[in-house]
């Protein structure tokens, strides 16, 4: 008998509840007969993705691309910046609440006027998911390198390791468990970003993601090709959860109880 943790129970439980979900869905709308421009049978909006796909396709390719760029940029601002906090308290002291104001002050606010500032469009959209996703990294980090065992410390010390040997040795190992957490928060956020930057922008045309297809889609009053979309930004997020959570499996699975197999 499979236990509740196996690693196939965690594949097949949400399965199943999302299955129910959707037959749940399509026999509402059969039975209740709600016509699609107010809610579209799952089937019906399956069958408008592989109609559509053609005019999706390169959509969700210019999210994923936007997504990616705001991620990698916030992964090396945010980790320089830490280290840069980890060896100079006055760093830490000048840069931190700087980036404490971009976190909380929302990005709907502040995307117009980047969008006013910034000529190039992209790179706008670019800057708006990069302000989303960076502080999470760096957060994350942050805390992780300030984590290490104070014994630890104290035998580096003893030692006269240098700057660099105690971040290769002792700092980086402590903190790569709470990157890699930061890291799933931050690609999720990226994701975020980059399609309410454009909501805000309001931009059209083939060179634009998938809430240009939303929004489009709005003005038509095109429901299912709404929920196409909608599904494309939904599994497009669930594939970079899932694709992080594979890669702090591999990373520190092994040896770091947050990754072990079996615990809770």
């Amino acid at each position: 008998m499979l236990e509740p943790r196996s690693p196939l129970w965690r594949v097949v439980l949400p399965l199943a509840l999302v299955g129910a979900l959707l037959l749940g869905w399509e026999l509402l709308v059969r039975v209740q007969q709600i016509p699609h421009y107010i809610l579209p049978a799952p089937s019906l909006v399956l069958s408008t993705l592989v109609e559509r796909w053609d005019s999706l396709a390169p959509s969700l390719w210019f999210t994923l691309r936007l997504t990616l760029l705001a991620l990698v940029a916030a992964v090396i601002g945010g980790v320089l910046l830490a280290m840069a906090f980890a060896f100079s308290r006055w760093v830490e002291l000048a840069l931190f609440p700087v980036a404490v104001v971009l976190q909380v002050t929302p990005l709907i606010a502040i995307a117009p006027l980047i969008l006013i500032y910034v000529e190039n469009t992209t790179a706008a959209l670019l800057l708006c998911a990069w302000i989303v996703a960076f502080f999470p990294v760096l957060a994350n980090t942050v805390t992780g390198l300030r984590s290490a065992d104070a014994n630890l410390r104290d035998l580096f010390t003893l030692y006269r390791a240098t700057r660099w040997q105690r971040l290769r040795w002792l700092l980086a190992p402590s903190a790569l468990p709470y990157f890699l957490s930061g890291l799933k928060i931050a690609g999720g956020l990226s994701l975020i970003g980059a399609v309410v930057a454009e909501f805000t922008a309001g931009t059209a045309g083939r060179e634009t993601g998938l809430a240009s297809r939303i929004l489009e889609a709005s003005f038509r009053t095109e429901i299912p090709l709404m929920f196409a979309a909608l599904l494309l930004v939904s599994l497009l997020g669930v594939a970079i959860f899932v694709a992080f959570s594979a890669l702090s499996r591999w990373a520190i699975g092994h040896w770091h109880e947050s990754e072990r197999t079996g615990r809770p």
